[in-house]
């Protein structure tokens, strides 16, 4: 998956603040001109070879029985993130029409900077979003209007190396580490047996994403799927908050994680037993790794968690001068068939309802991202709130300091993080 680093993305977002939208009137619809326009459009996807081939497959299936619609597609532009390439074509006024990247806590600054058109103007927008994703889109909802459509998502759920857990003495085919008590039990079995120096290792760097790999999918868990914000209130500094805060600082502080960033593929070089990972993980380590995949762990060890979505999605741009035709290229690409082919070609999971049901062949030829597939009927994602990025990265710096180096309190780390998020999400 491609994340950015911080200082590029607050740069870009000091940029969306400040800039002047490209070619939009501001109120998230685009001109009833555009909206009902048709003709040759672009649109961009992200740089993962397999999506890239899945994407000129659907054009050109497109483009075979559109001769007066064309669609270009290319890569989104190399820079220091896609997030800030995005940003600089809203403001330059030459985003393409659609792009197939979007990260749900890029929308609000790309919104109020009037980039993106509110995709339930069009006929039959609301119902096609709640038709193909069910109740789950309304977590995608911004400022009263829907920005993107939400495509395709990464369900976080641990993964593991079978054999270093036969090492162990931990039964490979099921771990039996559904509770935080057993899971850190697990994980000290682990280490002291000297199966690997450590049991699981996020990646500890200060990135405003990387909560979303530690402490966020074991929130969402732990609380049947609350989102960081809600109603403009931080949710987190609560029991359980705490309780998921103080199961990673035992983590840590027992020695089981390492303090600092893998200078390697960590799994691969048995430095490290478990990861946080999405179904991707499959396909990179089945050459290497025997991977299995357990949820993520609660308090009580509930069955059927809620976990991150990590998903990827897909914004329409004011810019777009046919927006009429990319309304219905973008319906054409999210297509029951087109999800299957996405299915297919990468093994993320559209977010669809239904999908174990409405796949049924690829799940039996693949039975090993059955797993997955029942996870993805139970996600979470970012909470679309005001300064997104900034809240998030007040987050990971309290959180680091309290839970990965002990330095403060648990307590203080919650009480002084919701604070600080919300005077942000209040704008």
């Amino acid at each position: 998956m491609r994340y950015i680093r911080t200082a590029a993305l607050l740069g870009a977002v000091a940029l969306t603040i400040t800039a002047c939208s490209g070619g939009s009137d501001g109120d998230g619809g685009g001109s009833g001109e555009a909206t009902g326009a048709t003709g040759p459009i672009t649109i961009w996807l992200s740089n993962n070879e397999q999506e890239v081939g899945w994407g000129q497959d659907v054009v050109d299936a497109w483009n075979a029985d559109h001769p007066d619609e064309q669609v270009k597609a290319q890569e989104i532009p190399a820079g220091s993130s896609s997030e800030e390439a995005i940003t600089a074509a809203i403001t330059a006024g030459t985003a393409p029409c659609l792009v197939y990247n979007i990260s749900s806590a890029a929308v609000p600054g790309w919104v109020r900077q009037g980039g993106l058109v509110d995709l339930t103007t069009f006929d039959g927008g609301a119902d096609y979003l709640t038709e193909r994703g069910g109740d789950g889109v309304s977590g995608y909802e911004t400022d009263g209007g829907y920005y993107q459509l939400p495509w395709k998502s990464n369900p976080v759920m641990v993964m593991y190396n079978k054999a270093l857990f036969a090492q162990a003495g931990l039964d490979p085919e099921n771990p039996g580490m559904a509770t935080f008590d057993d899971f850190l039990a697990g994980a000290r079995q682990i280490v002291d047996s000297g199966a690997a120096p450590s049991a699981i290792w996020p990646s500890p760097t200060n990135d405003f994403y990387q909560p979303w790999f530690d402490f966020y999918p074991v929130y969402l868990a732990e609380t049947d799927g609350t989102a960081l914000v809600e109603d403009g209130k931080a949710t987190f500094d609560d029991e359980a908050g705490k309780a998921v805060a103080d199961f990673w600082a035992s983590i840590y502080a027992d020695g089981l994680a390492p303090q600092e960033e893998a200078t390697d593929d960590a799994m691969v070089s048995g430095q490290t037993a478990m990861q946080l990972a999405g179904p991707w993980a499959i396909a990179s380590y089945k050459d290497s790794v025997d991977v299995g995949f357990m949820p993520v762990p609660t308090s009580d060890g509930r069955e059927d968690v809620t976990t991150f979505a990590d998903s990827k999605n897909v914004s329409m741009f004011t810019s777009c001068e046919n927006q009429g035709t990319a309304w219905e290229f973008l319906k054409y690409s999210t297509s029951e068939e087109s999800d299957g082919a996405l299915l297919e070609a990468t093994g993320q999971m559209p977010l669809r309802q239904d999908l174990a049901a409405t796949y049924p062949d690829y799940f039996a030829e693949h039975p090993e991202y059955e797993v997955f597939a029942d996870q993805a009927a139970r996600t979470g994602d970012v909470p679309s709130i005001p300064n997104s990025i900034e809240a998030w990265q007040a987050f990971r710096e309290a959180y680091t300091s309290a839970v990965i180096f002990q330095s403060t309190s648990v307590d203080d780390f919650l009480s002084t993080a919701a604070a600080k998020i919300d005077d942000l999400v209040q704008g």
